[in-house]
């Protein structure tokens, strides 16, 4: 969740349209085939041909930079995912996955959680859930939406994702198909992520409302860190426009409760929502920075 600027590029009107270019590309080669087997077997050759091209000058541009620039072209989802077409990555599987699970691990502290590669073996992750995280009510949404996206933008090759309990009662796999079905019986199917680059605006202690696909979402800055929750108090079923944060009385600095304007219910937004003073949990919304902006994962379950 940390916002870092070096990291950031100015994200244009044409990147959507760049990721679903492979779409676009096979859904050509599909119509080419009306024209028969060697129309077909033509138009493939011809990407291929295209492909093996500009991989050559990939290749070449590469070859005429040094590692700091070749470095920051890595941290461009776009430029990433072509090198990675034409195996020029500078990073290898290993090293990709686990800057992707550095990637989210702000957001799983933020549920006493943690997350760590266990090992990659015949293209299957699996990868290892620890503290209080794979009990919190939405870890599997967390998973979902954060470490799931994560790895795989990352590592687009792998075959699948398996978690592993940390602790020995419960140690043995769970398949990433498993733990999602459970996501999706409890009508949290995969999300979309949102840029909402306003959040970067966001001062230190300061309580935002935005609408985030659809879903009114209440964003607060701690720190470095930013988080964001469903508008929505579970102890009075209201609207928590107009919260505050609050820093409780002997808490060191970096505590941050919210509290309801209307019944008053407070709410540690630091750690994933909980309420302090009772009963109940805010529903938070995994937020990380996407293509140079911060983002919002917004179920497809909870939208409006």
């Amino acid at each position: 969740m940390n916002d870092h600027p070096d990291d950031q590029h100015d994200a244009t009107p044409d990147d959507n349209r760049w990721r679903e270019a492979g779409e676009r590309i096979e859904t050509l080669l599909e119509a080419s085939s009306a024209g028969g087997t060697l129309a077909r077997e033509r138009a493939e050759q011809l990407v291929r041909e295209v492909a093996e091209l500009y991989g050559a000058g990939l290749a070449r541009v590469l070859q005429l930079l040094d590692a700091a620039a070749i470095e920051r072209l890595a941290r461009d989802d776009l430029v990433a995912s072509l090198l990675l077409v034409h195996g020029l990555h500078p990073h290898d599987l290993d090293t990709r996955v686990r800057t992707a699970l550095d990637s989210v691990r702000p957001y799983l502290g933020s549920h006493g959680g943690d997350v760590s590669l266990v090992d990659i073996v015949d293209g299957v992750v699996r990868l290892e859930l620890a503290g209080s995280c794979r009990s919190c009510p939405s870890s599997s949404v967390t998973l979902e939406l954060a470490v799931e996206d994560a790895v795989r933008a990352a590592a687009p090759e792998i075959e699948s994702i398996e978690v592993v309990a940390a602790q020995p009662e419960s140690a043995g796999l769970i398949s990433a198909d498993s733990l999602f079905s459970r996501v999706h019986t409890e009508g949290h199917r995969s999300g979309s992520w949102i840029a909402v680059p306003e959040l970067a605006d966001l001062d230190a202690g300061e309580v935002g409302g935005f609408t985030v696909g659809g879903l009114a979402v209440l964003a607060c800055r701690v720190g470095d860190n930013v988080f964001a929750y469903r508008d929505h108090c579970p102890a009075c079923d209201n609207s928590l426009a107009g919260a505050a944060l609050h820093r409780r009385v002997g808490h060191p600095v970096g505590d941050a409760v919210l509290r309801c304007p209307n019944c008053r219910a407070h709410f540690d937004v630091v750690h994933a929502g909980a309420r302090v003073d009772g009963d109940g949990h805010l529903e938070p919304l995994p937020v990380l920075v996407r293509s140079g902006e911060l983002s919002v994962a917004v179920p497809v379950g909870v939208h409006g």
